[in-house]
């Protein structure tokens, strides 16, 4: 009884630990950004993904360990504006921009050194 208990602890706790994916991209965020030549990292998730959730963790390691990326997140199904204007199909989808050129995109990752690892490429 104490281990599923323990279980039941262990993914409440780390789903509390894990920030509130929201939509936080605009077409003048990302316009701004790119005149300002900044590193840019947009990703395309859906509410009900298991590995959007997956990434969320990582990305909100990512936000305190890049502090000048600019991360822009939206929802795919409700934005598809946005997913069109990117040419992104799927969610998962993470592009990183360095100013206006578009230096990487890659679909489902969730290891943290892959994500990393594509965001460095920006920088």
């Amino acid at each position: 009884m104490k281990k599923i208990f323990f279980f039941i602890f262990i993914l409440i706790s780390s789903d509390a630990l894990s920030f509130e994916k929201t939509t936080n991209f605009t077409f003048e965020k990302f316009k701004n950004a790119q005149m300002n030549g900044k590193t840019i990292v947009i990703n395309a998730w859906n509410e009900n993904c298991m590995t959007c959730k997956k990434q969320s963790k990582i990305f909100s390691n990512a936000l305190i360990d890049f502090k000048d990326v600019e991360f822009l997140f939206y929802e795919q199904n409700k934005y598809k504006e946005f997913a069109k204007a990117l040419n992104i199909k799927f969610w998962t989808t993470i592009v990183v921009y360095k100013g206006k050129d578009e230096i990487a995109r890659k679909i489902g990752l969730v290891n943290k050194e892959d994500i990393y690892n594509i965001i460095k490429q920006g920088i």
